[in-house]
């Protein structure tokens, strides 16, 4: 009997070893490479350029005024031995000038020391402002000289009072006079400065061809030479004259301005300062790229 169950249970139910089927292998596979896979992305910080266009003009700008400041300095050697070369001039014997004046060679003879011998054009006088000296409003007065022994040049004589012009201009002497004075040629012209009206007797600046052809020009033998005269005396003379109209000259020396020492100090310490700035800059910047993970 229990044969014949066993040989029924034998043809019913086949008995066959278990494998997994290629749906679970594959299923399996996929589980694992997706555990694998999906660890999610990965961000890294970014990295800043280390040259920038901040950086590039930090580094600009010491060069730059290092460059000024080195330019300044050959202006500087240039000013000084021109002043030395004008002082020197200045302290040779005067001269006397030619008949006629070679104006092409006048500026060679800048602050050189003439002396002149002539008769005052008063007709001719312009009033050079208005000027101040210690506070007193006045003007400089320009007065053609006839020369006894050549042409006809320009003289300032110097400061005059407002309140004494025109006792200064009466007081001229009408006879024939000596006078020393520096050669100069025209001062250059303030941007601010007015133009000057001839007709209505207003001159603001020395304009040596127009005051030339104002005192007569090349019909009267005026040449554009101007010669400004020299005043030697102490404040008490200047007192003086300032009192009674008598024209103050000019000191002789040389007012030539120069201030390219302070600008050399001045390039030469901003070129040191952003130098200082740029290196504190490239090092902060490093530190901070370093810093960052990599």
């Amino acid at each position: 009997m229990f044969s014949i169950f066993r040989s029924a249970v034998a043809r019913s139910v086949p008995l066959r070893s278990w494998r997994p089927s290629k749906s679970h292998r594959s299923g399996f596979t996929r589980s694992e490479t997706t555990s694998s896979t999906n660890t999610g992305p990965v961000y890294r910080a970014k990295r800043e350029r280390f040259i920038t266009p901040a950086v590039i003009l930090a580094g600009f700008i010491p060069i730059f005024t290092f460059a000024l400041g080195t330019w300044q300095v050959k202006r500087l050697k240039w000013k000084v031995a021109l002043i030395d070369e004008l002082q020197e001039k200045m302290e040779r014997e005067p001269i006397q000038l030619p008949r006629h004046v070679n104006l092409a060679a006048i500026p060679e003879f800048v602050y050189r020391k003439v002396r002149l011998i002539g008769r005052w054009d008063v007709e001719h006088a312009i009033l050079l402002g208005p000027r101040v000296r210690d506070g007193t409003p006045g003007y400089h007065l320009v007065l053609p000289l006839k020369r006894s022994n050549g042409s006809t040049v320009l003289v300032d004589r110097g400061f005059i009072s407002a309140e004494h012009v025109d006792m200064a201009l009466r007081h001229q002497e009408d006879r024939e006079v000596e006078v020393y004075g520096m050669l100069r040629t025209s001062p250059p012209r303030n941007m601010f400065t007015p133009d000057n009206v001839p007709e209505k007797g207003e001159w603001h600046w020395a304009d040596v061809d127009a005051m030339c052809d104002f005192a007569g020009g090349q019909p009267a033998d005026v040449q554009p030479v101007f010669v400004e005269e020299i005043f030697e005396g102490h404040s008490g003379d200047a007192s003086y004259r300032l009192a009674r109209g008598i024209p103050i000259g000019r000191i002789p020396a040389v007012d030539i301005r120069n201030s390219h020492a302070s600008y050399v100090v001045t390039w030469y310490s901003l070129s040191a300062f952003t130098a200082v700035m740029l290196i504190r800059l490239v090092l902060a910047r490093r530190r901070a790229r370093n810093a960052m993970p990599r």
